[in-house]
Parts: structure tokens; sequence; C-alpha cells
């Protein structure tokens, strides 16, 4: 997944923020999803983003699985990343 030009991921005290520069909407993510984006905005896979969030919230496998393709389809879906 790559993050679609004109979108930006800012880190907030509580987790981040992820704007979309031309439509002017944002949204606000946790810890967890702030993670996942900036992992997948570093260039890394998904397989990277689900290790990383093993290590740093201790949630299973399947979570982390389930977790990462929810957010990634919800961010294409809203035309904020491309596949």
């Amino acid at each position: 997944m790559k993050l679609r030009d004109g979108v930006a991921v800012t880190s907030t005290d509580f987790g981040g923020v992820l704007l979309d520069q031309r439509a002017g909407t944002y949204w606000q993510l946790n810890e967890s999803g702030t993670l996942v984006i900036s992992t997948l905005a570093e260039g890394h896979g998904p397989d990277t983003a689900v290790e990383r969030l093993i290590t740093a919230f201790d949630v299973d496998r399947a979570r982390a699985e389930a977790d990462v393709a929810e957010l990634t389809r919800q961010l294409v879906d809203a035309k904020m990343a491309t596949p």
C-alpha cells in the first residue's frame, strides 16, 4: 500500500493524524493505527506492520493481521492510498 500524494501523517501525543491535503479531510489515529500507517509509509509491507503491532502491543497474530487488513482497506476505499 502507498499513501496517495497529498496525504501526510503526523504523530501526536495520543497517536497520529492522517491528513488528506487535497480533500481537506483528516483521520485521527490511535497509537496502533499510527504505527501501521508509519510502517507502510516507510515502504514496508503489511507483514512488517503486523510484526510491529505484535511486538509493540502484545496482540496475537490473527488480530494484528485483521487490523492491518481492515485499516488498509479503509484507506484505499477513502482514496487516501493505493493498494
